[in-house]
């Protein structure tokens, strides 16, 4: 079982699909580290060998933030946008989309499902 980088690589798939698993590696950045490392990318996952396998951890390891680091990267970035007080950071810690979509419509994934408001109700009239 190839593990790289704290994440289990499917065994049944192609190698280039099977990187896209962790976090920070794209097809593109993918296809570009079995380019560099000499790996085919045709060779399912279960079919590296060990060497294939160092080779292709140490050359991630290396060359390229992933995974945890990555992740912790994001969340002070975001927190430092929210501390130096930017429309950006307002817009995450409010949970609104931050690049200038409408919201009046739309905007489902950042706001969440539809919360419907009943009627008012007309007070009782005098007789």
């Amino acid at each position: 079982m190839a593990r790289i980088a704290g994440v289990d690589l499917p065994r049944d798939k192609r190698v280039e699909i099977g990187l896209t698993y962790i976090y920070g590696i794209g097809l593109s950045r993918a296809q570009e580290i079995l380019e560099k490392t000499g790996v085919n990318p045709d060779t399912r996952v279960k079919d590296l060998s060990d060497e294939e396998i160092a080779t292709l951890r140490g050359f991630i390891e290396t060359n390229y933030q992933i995974e945890g680091d990555l992740r912790r990267l994001e969340a002070m970035n975001i927190k430092r946008l929210g501390d130096i007080g930017t429309y950006r950071g307002r817009r995450h810690r409010q949970g609104l989309p931050v690049r200038g979509q409408r919201t009046r419509t739309n905007a489902r994934t950042r706001r969440g499902r539809r919360v419907t408001v009943a009627g008012k109700k007309k007070a009782p009239g005098k007789k």
